[in-house]
């Protein structure tokens, strides 16, 4: 957790598909966060994958941050690659602290009846890494 920054009052913004677990919100109070704002909405979740460009799309998500976040906070975005991407960078411009999760992946297999193979994944958070 070196690479984390302790302050008194650390805000963590996140652009996600998904919701925090328990252990990923356990560890972030450990690292110093003491607010989580999630900007995520049902359009993070559902990047329409026609647009040329993403620059008009992620307006919001960027507008929100300028408008809220602090130098020094924490921007924990994952999704889309290359919404990922852009916002990593918007971040970074504005001095933000851009994260995201990595997971250990355990698969199993197995074969029904009918001989069709089943895939099962389990996806279990390590630790938060600096972009």
């Amino acid at each position: 957790l070196s690479i984390f920054y302790k302050d008194s009052q650390m805000k963590l913004f996140t652009l996600l598909n998904h919701a925090l677990t328990p252990t990923q919100k356990d560890q972030l109070q450990t690292m110093g966060i003491t607010k989580i704002i999630s900007i995520s909405d049902k359009k993070w979740s559902a990047i329409p994958p026609y647009l040329e460009t993403l620059d008009e799309f992620l307006k919001p998500y960027q507008q929100t941050l300028k408008a809220q976040a602090q130098k020094g906070d924490y921007l924990l975005v994952q999704g889309d690659f290359g919404a990922t991407y852009q916002m990593v960078n918007y971040s970074k411009s504005l001095e933000l602290i851009p994260i995201y999760a990595t997971t250990k992946r355990i698969s199993k297999e197995t074969t029904l009846k009918n001989g069709t193979i089943q895939k099962q994944t389990l996806f279990t958070h390590c630790i938060f890494r600096k972009y």
